[in-house]
């Protein structure tokens, strides 16, 4: 066997990183991570489990906000093992197909939450400009599509990424810069031409994140645009009122990602403090914080927790 494909086999194990800077205060984030994952599996579930128990709360809207539940217990799910193994147990060491495997799953379930938000602005939009024909267009069938072409998509825009990571050669660091693997940090790690994966990934951004916040957006100046025409103050209020979960959500989840996305792209010089922070807020906060909102502010939903 060659020298350099010695290299190749002996990186076949990647290695997570904790906090940079701080390897010896690793064991008391296991503190604070196990209550944001305690607290993300308790809040999503117990909106997973009032809509199915309440039958008031089966409608379009709720459908779609069980999804967004479920998108995040799933997203939790997908950085929980790798997380607590680093923290709680200091086991930094991955296959390369256990972070292929995990990173199929964080970028599929990040894009099915994008897609989860373009369906609930498209409930919105459906329930403030045509009311009357609300129940007609969006019915049980149409949800059940929606769902299925937002996983689909989903999967089918993620299903390449372990093919372009399988195909490079490791024969550089092969020390990832969180406790996780993302195709971007794998990425980097690379001795071989990484043109392919790189186009493919911004092309994947475009034509999912960027193009959902597109839709979103244009479905909010319609909304807008009728809500304007409503004589009554307080009616434009309650209706922008029924808007202000979603708005909060769509904006947890599109600040983070987008800085996450810029710090990658142009923020190589910065600390990888910065880098952690974004990545972190994005994939553990977001779930703990959607639940929370939809709490708060979904007054039905309130009513049946409490």
């Amino acid at each position: 066997m060659s020298p350099f494909n010695q290299t190749i086999h002996n990186h076949q194990t990647f290695t997570l990183t904790g906090i940079p800077g701080m390897p010896e205060k690793d064991f008391w984030m296991a503190v604070p991570l196990c209550l944001l994952y305690g607290v993300t599996f308790l809040g999503n579930g117990i909106i997973l489990v009032v809509i199915k128990v309440e039958r008031s709360l089966q409608e379009p809207m709720y459908y779609f906000l069980a999804m967004l539940a479920a998108t995040d217990l799933s997203l939790s799910l997908s950085s929980m093992p790798t997380m607590l193994s680093v923290h709680l147990f200091d086991w930094h060491s991955v296959t390369l197909d256990v972070c292929i495997t995990q990173m199929f799953f964080i970028h599929t379930f990040g894009g099915v939450e994008s897609g989860v938000l373009v369906a609930m602005a498209f409930d919105r939009f459906v329930a403030i400009c045509f009311p009357l024909h609300y129940a007609t267009i969006l019915t049980h069938g149409v949800v059940i599509k929606i769902g299925a072409r937002v996983l689909l998509q989903s999967v089918s825009g993620v299903l390449p990424v372990p093919f372009l990571i399988k195909r490079l050669h490791f024969c550089h660091s092969h020390v990832l810069s969180h406790a996780y693997c993302l195709h971007q940090d794998a990425m980097r790690l690379a001795c071989a031409d990484t043109r392919v994966n790189s186009i493919y990934g911004l092309l994947a951004v475009i034509f999912t994140i960027v193009l959902d916040a597109l839709i979103i957006l244009i479905s909010y100046c319609l909304i807008l645009q009728a809500v304007l025409g409503i004589a009554s103050r307080e009616e434009r209020l309650k209706v922008l009122n029924t808007c202000f979960s979603h708005i909060c959500v769509v904006l947890l989840f599109y600040v983070p990602l987008t800085g996450m996305t810029l710090i990658h792209r142009f923020g190589k010089h910065l600390s990888p403090i910065v880098h952690m922070l974004m990545v972190n807020i994005y994939l553990l906060l977001l779930p703990v914080l959607n639940p929370t909102v939809y709490s708060v502010r979904t007054k039905q939903i309130w009513q049946q927790i409490v």
